[in-house]
């Protein structure tokens, strides 16, 4: 198993907070949080990260080596990553961009124009 190393993590985490509108801020004592308008779309732990994934998208993902639903979050079809083994970095970007436009759809319209 290829577990994500802390540099992959940070890599994925800059990635995240270069996307339009992306603010970072740390909860729950450690976890590095990425999110768009108030709300999250990329959670980054010690050793896993975690995103929203569409709907249709949720149970085929979650069930991938190195993937799980995440904790607290899988009933709004959150993933928890924890190795490239099924997963490389390009589709967690990838991943992570949808998961940003998910929670983008979200917010009230004027929001959206601004960061669309």
């Amino acid at each position: 198993m290829s577990a994500l190393a802390p540099a992959q993590l940070d890599d994925l985490l800059a990635y995240a907070c270069a996307l339009p509108g992306a603010s970072f801020d740390v909860k729950w004592g450690s976890e590095r949080v990425v999110s768009i308008g108030g709300k999250m779309f990329l959670v980054c732990g010690a050793d896993a990260l975690s995103y929203k994934a569409p709907d249709e998208d949720f149970l085929p993902l979650s069930g991938l080596p190195g993937v799980r639903p995440a904790p607290y979050l899988a009933r709004a079809r959150w993933i928890q990553v924890r190795s490239t083994e099924a997963l490389s970095l390009d589709d967690l970007r990838q991943g992570i961009a949808r998961s940003r436009e998910l929670a983008l759809q979200k917010l009230p319209k004027a929001q959206r124009a601004a960061w669309a």
